[in-house]
């Protein structure tokens, strides 16, 4: 409780540190394209003193020379020089090939009219000229700066962010994996007590069917067991007969389930051989025909068949029970989904990986019906 608690607050914290950076950012940002566009301002009062200078003062002086530097080192400000009738003079900046078309002009005018107030010159003759300007290349670029620091934090952060996931998720699955291998562990030691007490059975004359029952019990746990330690490490695969090891877990199941539920197996041919761990390959087997006799509430059709296609192995599952929308057909599959009021959401999550990461299958559902049933179908490659 308390490491959740803790880590809850470091979240907020790193969050608020996150908003204060982003919002410290945009303001220096604001501030410095604030004082840049002063200072562009600035530069046109100047631009636009140097030209009523230049028209006013008819002495060749070195202020004339000095004006008419000032007039051509205007070279990153676009800007427009209109008469006192409002027609265009001189343009400076602007795409010398464009603006040789009127409309081009007019539509620059209007965008500077928009964009800043004008640069107002008084003529000695009583006329007024006026210098429209639009902001820089370069001030405009600025715009995006801030954006592109927010972008530059935000993949850090989604780093960090990973990063920790990441080392999460592989504490939980190393934490899961020492739990399973500790349960195959505390398994052991009852099995060889009930084996022992499976002898003295056997030595005391008790009815067979009993002590078969109870060693097929026996087998059960020891194979749960062994199901067990091999999480977390990669499993042997040999060539094993899958209409055996299927028919095997589904005559198990068969035998522990409600006689209300019809079972029905069928294969096409009488051996088929993939590569395949055993007791892994009947965990999947068992995890699906569980989830079939759960959504049919203990009463229905339950469908198993085995088909075999060029060089693969179809194994079909089918039930008459509930069914699920196509938009669950991939959900169900990852860790933790779950639509039973009591479960974890392991079972098929497990199956697919053990099909798909240790054996190189495929498990997915075929198709599925509310109310009608789903069919799940297994993909093998044969050996």
């Amino acid at each position: 409780m308390k490491f959740t608690t803790n880590t809850i607050f470091f979240k907020r914290i790193a969050i608020i540190i996150s908003l204060a950076i982003v919002s410290l950012i945009l303001w220096n940002t604001y501030m410095f394209f604030q004082n840049f566009k002063q200072e562009e301002r600035s530069k046109m009062e100047i631009f636009g003193a140097a030209i009523k200078e230049f028209a006013t003062n008819q002495n060749l002086d070195d202020s004339f020379y000095i004006e008419g530097m000032i007039i051509e080192n205007n070279i990153n400000i676009p800007s427009i020089l209109v008469d006192e009738n409002g027609k265009i003079s001189s343009w400076q900046n602007l795409d010398s090939i464009k603006a040789k078309e009127p409309e081009y002009l007019k539509a620059q005018l209007e965008k500077m009219k928009n964009e800043n107030n004008p640069i107002v010159i008084n003529l000695s003759n009583d006329k007024t000229n006026k210098v429209y300007y639009r902001d820089s290349d370069l001030l405009n670029r600025l715009t995006y700066y801030p954006l592109a620091l927010i972008l530059i934090l935000f993949l850090f952060l989604s780093v960090i962010y990973l990063f920790y996931n990441s080392n999460k998720i592989a504490e939980t699955n190393k934490l899961w994996t020492g739990m399973a291998k500790e349960t195959a562990h505390q398994i052991g030691t009852p099995l060889s007590s009930l084996l022992g007490w499976i002898a003295i059975l056997k030595m005391e004359k008790v009815d067979d069917k009993y002590v078969e029952e109870i060693e097929k019990d026996v087998h059960r746990l020891n194979t749960i067991a062994n199901r067990f330690s091999k999480i977390g490490s990669v499993p042997e695969l040999k060539k094993q007969d899958i209409v055996e090891i299927t028919k095997t877990a589904y005559d198990y199941l068969e035998s522990r389930s409600s006689k209300q539920i019809t079972f029905s197996f069928s294969s096409s041919e009488k051996e088929l051989f993939a590569n395949i761990n055993t007791e892994l390959f009947g965990w999947v087997i068992e995890n699906l025909i569980k989830n079939a006799i759960d959504a049919m509430l203990g009463k229905g059709e339950l469908k198993l068949a085995i088909e075999t296609k060029q060089q693969k192995v179809k194994i079909i599952i089918t039930d008459t029970g509930k069914g699920m929308p196509k938009k669950l057909f991939k959900q169900i599959f990852k860790p933790g989904f779950t639509t039973k009021k009591r479960g974890w959401g392991l079972g098929l999550s497990l199956s697919k990986r053990i099909v798909e990461d240790y054996h190189k299958g495929k498990i997915f559902v075929q198709k599925s019906e509310i109310g009608k049933g789903t069919t799940f179908q297994i993909l093998l490659n044969k050996a």
